[in-house]
């Protein structure tokens, strides 16, 4: 082979050296992002191709799949209920694709998930179409539509907890939306029903999912975990006993008075007296006594300043890291730069409800193949231990005092010992604005153990400035919701 034509051969082979790398390259290496990619249409078409898995409360689909012809992706998502389901599914959209349960467990509804290698396997051999597995929610139907139904037109959310287990029982989310309406991929229907519900078009913002994703200051809820860390570092031993609490009192290192709402016993008043009034001069001093470290362990042991999985994500909870002794205070009464999600604030109800034991908060019991094999089964998870039993015990009975015979008496319910906690948080330049109604609460069984715990907020602009406001616009819908799971027992 003379000079020329062997430089061209050795080119030409480096050439298809070039390719055949190339080829592996895109094949091995980046088959998976290109898979993932967004761009890809082939991955849509694939996921619409058959019907999904469905998502099951109390064993029965609050989802399904609907025949589409009007374009090349075959099927399309439907929702029973959506708008008052849509905070625990979210969203799957040809146009605008997938959040929250629907876009986390999105191989098992599809069957593309590896669990399913066999099924996928099995199916292809014998030549059936493939099939999505389902996700089986710990959700309670009743609970749910009791959140619901009591949060209205109100604007709020709803979350309820098994305090034994951490499973989630209810989580409601006001003003709402129904993922039917963008389901598809039409721009003169889907396109313009997800419009209307984006923030820009609508300030109520329908999509936002205010159990978890929207922090609110706790105003008087957080009390609570302040009565905790006063219990759990030995500030307070007798909850009966009376505390040394000017009233009026002025907070260290100021001239500036801490006021209480009304005219109430508060000067000197026992830990169980300051919470069934809500004192804020005894809970403001006790916050300030225990000092920003002793009160920032006791609010991480309940959840703060962490992310939570469900395994949708929840917002971090917000205790201040970076207080003086005067901000320590107005945290420990739930003000200053304390935010909380309802979910939040259900889990300090669990807390407590169960003996000092926070169980890990989850809303899937588990995975199911096609066939309803389970593939992925929750095994319920301590969290932390906030409290001592005795001192969960004793915080119990200070929060049944609440409810017997303070603010939280809507929340009664007859027969049944509920313990619980109202609250009004102000915010806005001036605390100006209208307050958020705050509610938290349990209830206990025949058994004595407690199978519900709950956190509402009401955002609403007849809210008066004062605890009463949480017991008597959230309360009712505590009650409800913990009315509907001890009903379903």
């Amino acid at each position: 082979m003379n000079k020329p034509l062997r430089r061209i051969a050795i080119f030409c082979g480096l050439l298809v050296m070039a390719l055949l790398i190339r080829d592996n390259w895109i094949q091995y290496v980046q088959a998976d992002t290109l898979q993932k990619h967004e761009h890809n249409r082939r991955v849509s078409i694939e996921r619409y191709a058959q019907p999904r898995g469905d998502i099951i409360v109390d064993g029965k689909p609050i989802t399904g799949s609907t025949e589409t012809s009007s374009s090349d992706f075959k099927w399309k998502r439907t929702y029973k209920n959506g708008e008052m389901w849509s905070p625990v599914t979210g969203y799957a959209s040809q146009a605008f694709g997938a959040t929250q349960l629907e876009s986390i467990e999105d191989g098992i509804l599809t069957g593309n998930d590896d669990r399913l290698f066999f099924r996928r396997t099995l199916d292809m051999i014998t030549g059936k179409k493939q099939e999505g597995g389902n996700v089986v929610t710990t959700l309670s139907g009743a609970a749910q539509k009791a959140a619901f139904d009591g949060l209205g037109d109100k604007k709020g959310a709803v979350a309820a907890i098994d305090p034994s287990t951490g499973a989630i029982l209810a989580l409601a989310s006001t003003p709402s939306y129904d993922p039917s309406s963008f389901a598809g991929n039409s721009t003169d229907t889907d396109t313009k029903a997800w419009t209307k519900l984006q923030k820009k078009q609508n300030p109520d913002d329908p999509m936002l999912n205010r159990a978890l994703r929207e922090t609110y200051p706790p105003g008087s809820t957080f009390k609570a975990v302040t009565a905790a860390a006063a219990l759990e570092h030995e500030l307070v031993t007798d909850p009966d006993a009376k505390t040394d609490s000017p009233d009026p009192w002025t907070m260290p290192d100021t001239t500036t008075e801490l006021p209480n709402e009304g005219n109430i016993p508060c000067k000197d008043a026992s830990l169980r007296n300051a919470l069934k009034f809500s004192c804020n001069t005894v809970f403001g001093k006790v916050g300030s006594d225990l000092g920003k470290d002793k009160m920032l362990e006791t609010a991480e042991k309940f959840g703060f300043n962490k992310e939570q999985f469900v395994p949708v994500r929840s917002s971090a909870s917000v205790f201040p890291t970076a207080m003086d002794r005067p901000q320590t205070a107005l945290s420990s009464i739930g003000q200053f730069d304390t935010a909380t999600t309802p979910l939040q604030m259900a889990m300090v109800a669990s807390a407590i409800a169960n003996d000092g034991t926070l169980m890990k908060p989850y809303m899937v019991d588990r995975l199911t193949a096609p066939s309803l094999d389970a593939v992925e089964q929750t095994e319920p998870k301590e969290m932390s231990k906030p409290l001592s039993p005795d001192n969960a015990q004793k915080l119990q009975s200070m929060m049944e005092t609440v409810v017997d015979e303070g603010t939280g008496t809507k929340a009664q319910i007859p027969n049944v010992k509920v313990g619980g906690k109202t609250g009004t948080a102000q915010h806005g330049v001036k605390n100006e604005l209208a307050p958020y109604a705050w509610f938290i609460s349990y209830a206990k069984a025949d058994d004595g153990s407690s199978p519900v715990a709950v956190a509402v907020v009401v955002e609403d602009s007849q809210a008066e400035r004062d605890d009463i406001s949480g017991g008597g616009l959230a309360a009712p819908i505590a009650k409800g919701v913990m009315k509907a799971v001890l009903d379903s027992k």
